[in-house]
């Protein structure tokens, strides 16, 4: 499937922005905006973001900083920044059977260890969210950029009938094999954030905003998690500096 046009030209945006350092040394840093997107499998996260980048584009508009929804393109970007091949995001998908292809890789010096790769990853996520105007979709980011006062994120949930029905369509496939997809999908997810960030991904405490997919469209969840963003924002500005009066 050929990227969509929004995301071609949201990655040209972002390879442009990389390139050029985001603040000046001994300024002070701008809080920049941010969303990131957990979700279970067939929750709707890409749906969500296709909504949500033109309303964050009029909320938030900046010539400068067009918004960008990264999610399967997130790994490429990742790692071409960092100078290594985008094949090797074939060893980073969040399931087992990748640590597993990612040790054989290593061992015979296809690539960096596993380790490695996913710190490179994470780094990119994190200059990213400070550079802003970015929704991440999955790879933990929502810890990744935790300590960063700009991010708003955000849980997707809906019943398993329902991710199940959704995935059989998208992929279409039976529905025994779209149970198994999401199964393995929530399991790998689980599995990524327990063994690299010692947390439950399921955990409501993790997220801003934990919004259920089957009862809130897509369009009304966007509208919601533009508002949520806005209140963010308005609460990570800094005061204004008191007047001194001679």
């Amino acid at each position: 499937m050929a990227p969509h046009t929004y995301l071609e030209q949201g990655l040209s945006v972002l390879r442009a922005r990389l390139r050029t350092p985001s603040s000046i040394p001994g300024a002070r840093q701008e809080i920049r905006p941010f969303v990131t997107l957990s979700r279970e499998a067939g929750a709707g996260a890409t749906t969500l973001g296709r909504e949500l980048i033109p309303l964050l584009d009029r909320e938030f508009r900046d010539p400068a900083h067009a918004w960008v929804f990264l999610d399967r393109d997130l790994l490429t970007q990742a790692l071409t920044h960092h100078q290594l091949p985008a094949r090797l995001a074939e060893y980073l998908p969040e399931d087992r059977v990748s640590e597993i292809r990612a040790a054989i890789g290593e061992l015979v010096g296809l690539h960096p260890s596993l380790w490695q790769l996913g710190q490179k990853v994470s780094e990119a996520i994190l200059q990213l969210a400070h550079v802003g105007h970015v929704v991440f979709s999955g790879r933990a980011a929502h810890l990744v950029t935790r300590a960063l006062p700009g991010g708003l994120h955000v849980r997707l949930v809906a019943p398993r009938d329902v991710r199940i029905a959704r995935t059989a369509t998208a992929l279409k496939l039976s529905r025994e094999k779209a149970e198994a997809h999401i199964d393995r999908q929530d399991e790998a997810r689980r599995r990524f954030v327990r063994s690299n960030f010692d947390q439950d991904i399921e955990d409501p405490h993790s997220y801003d905003l934990v919004i259920n997919t089957d009862r809130v469209s897509a369009a009304s969840a966007a509208r919601l998690v533009v508002a949520a963003l806005r209140e963010r924002m308005a609460q990570a500005q800094p005061a204004p500096a008191p007047l001194v009066t001679a």
